[in-house]
């Protein structure tokens, strides 16, 4: 267990804007950041970073939370596994209490898998640098490719010896247990555990790490002349690996994305390394996969800019027109470079300076509507038949674009290339528009039809926290005074360590008190009580907080272990909307601040509750007269009172009765 010291002092620096920022692309707006959400798809950014509250929210799906909740919902950590993170990030040590063997048996599975992945990293690269066959063959082969000593330290490329079962006896060893080693497939397991033997066997290894730099598959290039062996050979998929969602290299690369503003895709890991090498550090690789919609969201995260690097092969190009179709529809912009024939990103950056190389990729790169007309107007000459095929294939990538205004540019400039009339291109492309539209409908009408005809979710299936919902629906909550228990434990959240004066008896006397303890002691001299579990969860922070006589730290609750304490502490701190710091320079309009009138509105806040809680009492002792009958005078009488106490209160809130 981290000690609760270390863990305050982990919360207490770890800046929300400086952990999201190396995840997410965020830009100045006002106080806060924006960005595009990492957790769902969206076009327009909705993504709200505040870094004087620590906190993040979504309000587009919802997602919110601190630093520390964010890497535990991101990389899929638990609590303990984002502090260790956050930890490592601002170099604070950890020494973590003795833990029992239960906790120790108890660890999470998919650390565990890290923990394999790591340990193979570590015993690929040692072997590369200090055993006599990685040197001889492994590391000779990397220098003969050209790579540095520092590039093959920032790559951690590695080794592993050609012998069956060299690193999984090294593992098990270590005590690593075959079946992680076997999860995460660095070794085969065969006839129930009796054979046994090294995935990555007599390779050279490219490790491959997620976004936030942990090494979490592999790439092994064998040396052997051997027709008969796959030249590359990857991981396969686990637990903590899905190729489809990554991207080599892009734990290196994000910050030089962002900078540049654009992306270089390749296609392989050397290429990627080469070009780091020579200074183009915005690059990464698909590591020979097709491209992927999640791949695509990764680099959309950084930039709305890719250009890809193709080596000269058109028959490879071609085969790539589909994933930029996708990277297209994403509102992304595209570009795309050939390198000479006979070339590739890695030889032709190995034999070019910095300059050469920065030059031809600026230079070079041509817009992909543009390229993709040109490659095909070459092939198709003066066949009408071909030509018209080709028509219809630039109308369907422009049709794939969002933007309006794009689409009509593009269609211009197709005009002119293909000469062809602008109102002919525009009918082709509505009619494409049109026919996407309408599969989309139907297949919206074919969901519909299936959740009509699906039987109703469970109670057990249906969402707990009020507060991880959609921005304008309707809160879960029913109780009866559902709205008046989530306005005091905004108050409580927002200003609950807030001071103001009271006035005390005397004239001259004035009482001190903290929001805190003015609205809870209220509520326990009205025997007013939170109905609502998750509710009653935040308030009850605050009830030991006055009992304590101390404030209640904001950590305390935003970085809660407990995730619905977590949610509602944020929603309550985080305004979708917020005034301009410039409004009332500009236009001269003063705005009153919640801060401002924090007595009145507190004040305000438990006479609307004890007004709600009349009209409740009133309702009841209504209905009680049916069952009632004998006690007649007696419920009249205390309906008198309490309609009494009604208007008192309506008066005392300004408001007019009505009934």
């Amino acid at each position: 267990m981290i000690p609760k010291e270390t863990v305050d002092e982990i919360l207490g620096t770890a800046r929300v804007d400086e952990v999201v920022g190396d995840f997410v692309n965020l830009k100045k707006r006002g106080a806060n950041l924006l960005g595009l959400c990492p957790f769902h798809n969206e076009k327009t950014p909705s993504f709200t970073v505040s870094p004087s509250k620590g906190i993040y929210k979504c309000f587009g799906c919802g997602e919110a939370g601190s630093a520390v909740n964010f890497i535990m919902q991101h990389e899929q950590y638990t609590y303990p596994e984002a502090l260790k993170y956050l930890a490592n990030k601002y170099n604070i040590e950890i020494e973590e209490e003795e833990q029992t063997a239960e906790q120790i048996q108890a660890a999470n599975e998919k650390e565990s898998l890290f923990l394999v992945t790591q340990f193979a990293a570590e015993y690929f690269h040692k072997q590369l640098l200090e055993s006599e066959d990685g040197r001889a063959i492994g590391l000779s082969y990397f220098k003969e490719r050209g790579f540095r000593e520092s590039t093959i330290e920032k790559f951690n490329l590695g080794y592993n010896p050609d012998s069956w079962e060299a690193f999984t006896k090294a593992a098990l060893d270590k005590g690593y247990k075959l079946e992680y080693l076997e999860k995460t497939g660095m070794t085969i397991v065969k006839d129930d555990g009796k054979k046994r033997f090294d995935r990555f066997k007599g390779r050279v290894i490219f490790p491959i790490h997620n976004i936030s730099g942990r090494a979490i598959a592999f790439g092994g290039r064998t040396l052997s002349a051997d027709k008969k062996i796959a030249k590359y050979l990857n991981s396969p998929e686990s637990d903590i690996y899905y190729k489809s969602r990554v991207l080599y290299g892009l734990h290196l690369a994000k910050r030089k994305i962002v900078e540049q503003d654009n992306c270089f895709l390749v296609e392989g890991y050397t290429d990627v390394i080469s070009l780091h090498q020579n200074g183009v550090e915005n690059v990464v690789a698909s590591s020979g996969t097709s491209l992927t919609e999640d791949q695509i969201r990764l680099i959309k995260r950084y930039t709305q800019n890719i250009t890809i690097l193709f080596d000269g092969d058109t028959a490879g190009i071609k085969a790539a027109f589909r994933g930029i179709d996708m990277i297209l529809e994403e509102g992304m912009n595209v570009k795309v470079l050939s390198f000479p024939e006979g070339e590739d990103p890695d030889s032709f950056a190995m034999n070019r300076s910095e300059d050469e190389l920065t030059s031809f990729l600026n230079e070079e790169a041509q817009d992909f509507i543009r390229y993709k007309t040109s490659l095909l107007l070459a092939e198709v000459g003066n066949d009408p038949i071909k030509r018209a095929n080709l028509i219809k294939s630039i109308v369907g990538s422009i049709a794939l674009i969002p933007d309006t205004i794009a689409r009509s540019v593009y269609v211009q400039e197709c005009s002119d290339l293909m000469e062809i009339g602008e109102q002919a291109l525009m009918s082709e492309l509505n009619k494409v528009r049109r026919k996407r539209l309408n599969q989309k409908n139907k297949e919206l009408q074919r969901q519909q039809q299936a959740e009509d005809t699906a039987p109703p979710p469970s109670e057990a299936d249906m969402p707990l926290d009020p507060y991880n919902v959609q921005e304008d629906s309707k809160p879960t909550s029913t109780t009866p005074l559902a709205f008046q228990e989530r306005d005091v434990i905004r108050t409580l959240v927002k200003f609950g360590n807030e001071k103001f004066q009271l006035a005390g008896e005397q004239e001259d006397e004035a009482i001190e008190l903290t929001v805190a303890e003015y609205l809870i002691f209220e509520m326990e001299q009205d025997q007013l009580s939170i109905d609502d579990g998750d509710l009653r969860k935040v308030y009850e922070i605050f009830q030991k907080a006055v009992d304590e006589e101390r404030a209640v730290d904001e950590n305390e609750l935003v970085s809660n272990s407990d995730q619905t304490i977590s949610s509602i502490a944020i929603e309550c701190l985080m305004d979708k909307y917020s005034l301009s710091m410039n409004w009332e320079e500009k236009h001269n309009i003063i705005t009153i601040k919640e801060e401002e009138i924090l007595q009145h509105k507190v004040h305000k806040g438990i006479c609307s509750w004890r007004l709600n809680k009349v009209q409740q009492m009133i309702q009841e002792k209504q209905e009680s007269l049916k069952d009632r009958k004998e006690e007649y005078e007696d419920i009249i009488a205390e309906i008198l009172r309490l309609e009494e106490a009604k208007k008192a209160l309506a008066k005392e809130l300004g408001r007019i009765i009505l009934r």
